[in-house]
């Protein structure tokens, strides 16, 4: 088995999930799936050294509850788990709600190059707002540079799914896909709205900065390539032709270490 596949921490449809993981995974080997609360401990060095790359569907560190969400800390070996992988040249692609995991932990927002904060949050030493979410957007996604990830997908692309209105580290990545949809707080709902007072696609009077338009990017960690891709939201996402080749490359390329030492 080469990937390492870890889920739950938001719920998801999983038949339709795992239908379109099946057709992606032809040809890329066999994958092993873990969930939480189980799956940190799946990235020790014993186990994780069965895999080249890990797929991360999932949303850690988060128990929701009324009067708002509890954001708990990992277990305290998994930050250096983190860094032997990555030293390793273990490779990762995040998708869609993985960028809210770990939200008490301020290196893995590094790690991926942003989060989504269900709550106003401070992030790099500055208090931001709680993150915006609109489900069932129809936009169209350009294609920034080519590159392996973006390997045979058209110029642009229409798309419907869930977009973010969230912190993007755009300075800290590589840019590989902008959506043409207005990221602005009118065109979104506070994700604070939903978990602290249970009102779902509600906006009213909430604040938000305009917001990074990118959908796509790379790092490089230490010797590991990572990809994240916000889409991968339902069904209709699944299904979507360039979504699947976009997935189908990112695990292609992340496979192989830089082995460079460059973190950027």
């Amino acid at each position: 088995m080469e990937t390492l596949l870890l889920t739950r921490g938001h719920p998801f449809e999983r038949e339709p999930f795992f239908a379109m993981l099946d057709g992606v995974f032809e040809g890329l080997g066999e994958y092993a799936h873990v969930e939480h609360p189980a799956a940190p401990y799946a990235l020790a060095p014993e186990p994780l050294a069965a895999f080249s790359r890990v797929l991360c569907y999932d949303m850690p560190g988060i128990r929701f509850q009324s009067g708002g969400p509890e954001y708990a800390l990992p277990p305290s070996e998994l930050p250096g788990w983190f860094d032997a992988a990555t030293e390793r040249g273990v490779g990762f692609v995040f998708l869609h709600h993985a960028l809210a995991g770990w939200p008490a932990w301020p290196d893995y927002a590094e790690l991926l190059g942003g989060r989504f904060c269900y709550t106003p949050q401070r992030l790099r030493g500055e208090a931001v707002q709680d993150s915006g979410y609109r489900h069932g957007v129809t936009h169209r996604l350009r294609k920034l540079r080519e590159h392996p990830v973006t390997a045979g997908i058209p110029d642009s692309f229409e798309m419907t799914d869930e977009l973010y209105l969230c912190e993007v580290f755009e300075d800290d990545v590589t840019p590989l896909l902008a959506s043409d949809y207005e990221f602005v707080a009118d065109n979104f709902y506070s994700a604070a709205r939903v978990v602290v007072d249970g009102r779902m696609y509600d906006n009213e009077g909430w604040q938000h900065a305009p917001g990074s338009s990118l959908v796509g990017w790379t790092r490089t960690v230490r010797n590991s390539r990572i990809v994240y891709l916000q889409g991968g939201d339902d069904p209709v996402a699944y299904a979507n032709e360039h979504y699947q080749r976009l997935l189908a490359n990112a695990l292609r390329w992340v496979e192989q270490p830089v082995l460079t030492g460059h973190t950027a």
